[in-house]
């Protein structure tokens, strides 16, 4: 790979890990929560899941659903209930008392696994199998985005989590942090709008 098309693929990688999305929305909500130590295994599950994920597409998953496009509808819609019901408990979230927050922020597998019902993930996980890897040395390419997407992706997901603790140390109303829940709910919510409207056009 060449540093040209490196350094595009370090770029692609970092703003699509920093923009918003379900990842971020439920980070910056469990760093508001819970604190930036106990969210660690959340933001490792995302990057090392995601990871995962990519390399799994590069060597064939897509295929699979071009052949059983059913398997990958099926995925959409379970993972969008999914999703609507996170959405649900970030939005009725107890707020914080005496710096901890009632429940459990998501574990690592938790996390992971949440990546494979991430629309936003599949949009990158394909584009960036398509578009950064070569055919005549296929494994060296895919490994080089694997690691990039993994190294890039912990630090960026890192800064929702700081800003969610910035605001749990500046905000001490209940009211106020409700209404941030509620804001990373629907932004969640909103982040469904892709499989929303494919439904509207259909």
């Amino acid at each position: 790979m060449s540093l040209d098309l490196l350094a595009a693929l370090v770029a692609f990688a970092f703003v699509m890990a920093i923009t918003p999305g379900p990842n971020n929305a439920m980070v910056l909500a469990s760093g508001l929560s819970f604190g930036f130590r106990r969210s660690i295994p959340h933001m490792l599950g995302i990057s090392l899941g995601f990871a995962f994920m990519i390399a799994m597409v590069g060597i064939g998953l897509a295929q699979v659903f071009e052949h059983w496009p059913v398997l990958y509808t099926i995925l959409k819609y379970a993972g969008a209930l999914y999703m609507l019901w996170l959405a649900w408990a970030i939005a009725t979230a107890h707020g914080i008392k005496e710096g901890k927050a009632k429940g459990q922020p998501l574990s690592f597998l938790q996390a992971a696994a949440f990546q494979w019902i991430n629309p936003k993930a599949w949009v990158i996980a394909i584009g960036a199998c398509a578009a950064y890897t070569s055919h005549e040395h296929f494994l060296f390419s895919m490994a080089i985005v694997v690691l990039v997407f993994c190294v890039v992706t912990l630090p960026s997901i890192g800064v929702w989590a700081l800003c969610g603790v910035g605001l749990r140390r500046l905000i001490n109303n209940p009211r106020a942090l409700r209404a941030i829940n509620v804001t990373m709910a629907l932004l969640l919510v909103a982040s469904l709008w892709p499989i929303f409207s494919d439904v509207v056009v259909h």
